[in-house]
């Protein structure tokens, strides 16, 4: 999910994730059983300890130290350990992002990890990709994360995250396989990654034969927007059988938009994409009622993956975008084990592009030329119902549209 700099400082789950913040800057420690003799695969991870992305980069990274531990615990990749070095980067400033990113690589790192917003990364990716390192983020979630934004050298930047296109094709899905056949858009301009999900949408509902009855935009009140109400009004008056929207918990729109349709008596079925996960958000009046979101993994204890449960209960994760951290170890393990343990970056780089359905335990992965964020992954379908959350099904998108 791409994120911007400002948050509110009161939103839970920041404060939530605050204490994990000492335990994801360590080192990973090695196993016992990984070889002595070879040397270590150095990960470094330059990581938002302090700002914007906080809520995202600390999950991911507790998350995925816990999966470094379960690699090094089996003897590492291929006999080779594999050693975590982090550096935080206190908000992302620029300045301080490239610093962290020539510190990790000074420091002799393989691989680097970023950020999850494709423009706080930007510092950390270039460096690493002009040292011709392979440079992975765990959830950023649009087509920037590789080529597209960063030239030919983009082809050694690659994202865990699922890519918008894919994810606003599985809402669509979803949305068809519930009997609704007309629907009303209301996009949230704050974000690429947002306007994308809805767009991505529109393209599959029409593929499929849904009718678009209403298309909304507003601007996120966080960011200085002051025409939600007048969307919720405009929604009100029209008859859909789902509203869909991109907007983040973690924001002011979502919170306002699904009260003052509820607080209307609209129970029209709210479809959301998964940076609309969790429940730190939810008002207490009126309670959240026909809400779903799609999202990684469920952190309500009920996912279908016992591993999962296993790992948000540890991580204390508020959002499903923690199994990001874990997944893209899982991916660089089996890139590396492809590449018959090469760490030359265009080497796993090439062998990462053609990934076709790799388990992770995020679920079965995919990446194309074009596209170096995730598609094909399974989607949790969360609903909330009287502010009480729970996984009613999964889905995997069958079309990636054009958008």
């Amino acid at each position: 999910m791409r994120g911007r700099r400002r948050w509110t400082a009161s939103i839970v789950v920041v404060v939530a994730l605050a204490a994990i913040g000492s335990a994801v800057t360590a080192t990973a420690q090695p196993s016992a059983s990984a070889s002595a003799t070879k040397s270590p695969i150095v990960i470094g991870w330059a990581f938002d300890g302090k700002g914007a992305m906080a809520p995202f980069d600390g999950p991911a990274l507790a998350a995925a130290k816990i999966r470094i531990g379960y690699w090094n615990g089996k003897g590492g990749v291929l006999g080779h350990r594999i050693v975590l070095k982090t550096c935080d980067t206190q908000g992302n400033t620029r300045a301080t992002a490239t610093a962290c990113a020539l510190k990790l690589i000074g420091q002799h790192a393989n691989v680097i990890f970023t950020t999850c917003d494709v423009d706080l990364a930007a510092p950390v990716v270039q460096p690493s990709i002009n040292h011709g390192l392979l440079t992975v983020a765990p959830c950023i979630g649009t087509d920037q994360m590789g080529p597209k934004r960063f030239g030919a050298k983009g082809r050694l930047a690659f994202s865990f995250g699922n890519v918008a296109q894919d994810e606003g094709s599985a809402m669509a899905q979803y949305a068809w396989s519930k009997g609704w056949r007309k629907a009303a858009l209301a996009t949230d301009a704050v974000i690429v990654y947002f306007k994308n999900i809805v767009q991505a949408f529109k393209a599959r509902w029409t593929q499929l034969g849904g009718k678009i009855v209403a298309q909304e935009t507003y601007h996120d009140p966080t960011f200085g927007g002051n025409d939600v109400q007048n969307t919720i009004s405009r929604l009100n008056a029209t008859k859909a059988d789902v509203i869909v929207t991109s907007t983040a918990g973690a924001y002011g729109a979502l919170s306002t938009l699904v009260t003052g349709l509820r607080s209307a008596g609209n129970e029209t079925p709210i479809l959301n994409s998964w940076a609309g996960d969790g429940t730190y958000w939810l008002p207490k009046n009126p309670k959240v009622t026909n809400y779903y979101f799609v999202t990684y993994a469920s952190v309500f204890g009920d996912d279908p993956s016992r591993a999962v449960n296993t790992l948000a209960t540890s991580v204390k994760a508020a959002t499903g975008g923690f199994v990001t951290g874990p997944a893209a170890i899982d991916g660089v393990v089996t890139a590396v084990k492809r590449a018959h343990g090469s760490l030359k970056g265009s080497v796993l780089a090439g062998v990462m592009q053609k990934f076709h359905n790799v388990p992770t335990i995020s679920g079965n992965v995919s990446f194309s030329a074009k596209l170096h964020s995730v598609f094909g992954r399974r989607y949790r379908v969360v609903k909330i119902q009287d502010n009480v959350a729970k996984v009613v099904g999964t889905i995997v998108a069958k079309v990636v549209p054009k958008i």
